[in-house]
C-alpha cells in the first residue's frame, strides 16, 4: 500500500478516495476507513450538540436576564439557528437526535452549565422547558 494511515492522515485519505474512484477496492484500508467514517458522523453529533447548547445557554440567558438583553444575543441565537437548519438540511439523519433523551438531556446539561457560568444564576430548570420547534423557531425569543 501507499501512505501510512499513521503518517499522514490527509494523504492518506485522498490515496483512499483515488483507490476507491478507480475501483481498486484490494488496495483499500478498510479497518481504517470505516473508523475514519465513524469518526466523522461522531463529529458531526458533537457539532450539533455544540451549537444546540448554545442556542439554549443564549436562550436561557435571554429569559433569565431580561434587562440584559442586547443585539449580540438575539445575533447569538439566530446564527445558531441558521447554523443547525443548515446542517439538518445537509444530513437530515441527524434530525433523529432531537428524540433521542440521552443526548437531550447532555445538550440541556451543558446549556445549563454555559448559562450558569455567564450569569452567575443556578435556578435553571433540570429538564429543556421549550420545544424543539420553539428552539428552532426563528421568531420565538422568551419571555
Amino acid at each position: 500500500m501507499g501512505t501510512a494511515y499513521e503518517k499522514d492522515i490527509v494523504a492518506w485519505a485522498n490515496e483512499q478516495a483515488s483507490f476507491i474512484r478507480a475501483g481498486r477496492f484490494d488496495l483499500v484500508d478498510a479497518e481504517h476507513l470505516a473508523e475514519e467514517m465513524e469518526i466523522m458522523g461522531k463529529s458531526e453529533k458533537r457539532e450539533l450538540a455544540n451549537r444546540m447548547a448554545l442556542l439554549l445557554a443564549h436562550l436561557l440567558k435571554w429569559k433569565h436576564q431580561p434587562n440584559r438583553r442586547g443585539s449580540s444575543w438575539q445575533k447569538t441565537i439566530k446564527i445558531q439557528r441558521k447554523e443547525i437548519a443548515y446542517e439538518l438540511r445537509d444530513m437530515p439523519s441527524l434530525k433523529t437526535l432531537f428524540t433521542d433523551p440521552e443526548w437531550a438531556e447532555l445538550v440541556w446539561e451543558k446549556a445549563v452549565a454555559q448559562a450558569e457560568d455567564e450569569t452567575g444564576l443556578d435556578n435553571f430548570s433540570d429538564t429543556c422547558i421549550w420545544t424543539t420547534e420553539q428552539i428552532l423557531n426563528q421568531e420565538f425569543f422568551p419571555n
